[in-house]
């Protein structure tokens, strides 16, 4: 979403991360995704990194705020939801492989954090501000997929903040844009460009 935002032309390559392409591996000896080569080869192979350096390249409608000021809060809010939401949401979408603990055990961990968004939304559309910012951009993909394993609970849930503006996000052009599925890609496809 960054990336289509900036208005950064970038090449896609959809992989199969059971069977990474030798291309891929090359150029990232993580084997991790996403991963972006820039023209002059360097490798950014975080996609946190590939998001800031995205908007630092252009940021049209402000989402780092006026001279970058959004970027500490999110960069804290970041660290929130990718070590400790994240890690209870993974658990949370594979309860079955982590017998130790129900499902609804990892789904009250991961609700620590969905009800501290709901308290950042109660006076606006939005986590920082009353427009979109990074903030929401970062956050919301997770907070998607927590909606997904038990999306009948989420509706049910008490969250209503946060159903609201993952709808709104869900709902914009860059959302729909962004997420659009593309064929796996294999040495010799026609390239297929954000």
């Amino acid at each position: 979403m960054a990336l289509k935002y900036a208005a950064i032309k970038v090449e896609l390559r959809q992989v199969e991360l059971k069977n990474m392409p030798i291309e891929l591996i090359n150029i990232s000896p993580k084997s991790t995704v996403p991963v972006l080569q820039l023209d002059d080869k360097k490798i950014i192979d975080e996609s946190w990194d590939i998001v800031k350096w995205a908007l630092l390249q252009n940021d049209p409608d402000n989402w780092l705020g006026i001279n970058n000021q959004y970027l500490p809060e999110v960069e804290k809010l970041v660290e929130k939801n990718d070590y400790s939401f994240k890690k209870n949401l993974d658990f949370y979408k594979y309860a079955n492989r982590f017998p130790e603990h129900s499902e609804e055990y990892y789904r009250n961990a991961c609700e620590i954090f969905i009800g501290q968004l709901e308290l950042m939304l109660s006076d606006k559309d939005f986590l920082l501000s009353k427009n979109m910012t990074l903030a929401d951009i970062a956050v919301f993909p997770f907070v998607r997929q927590f909606s997904m394993v038990n999306i009948k609970h989420f509706r049910q849930s008490s969250y209503i903040r946060v159903q609201r503006w993952l709808e709104r996000l869900i709902n914009t052009p860059i959302f729909q844009e962004a997420f659009t599925k593309h064929p796996t890609w294999k040495t010799g496809n026609v390239e297929v460009y954000l």
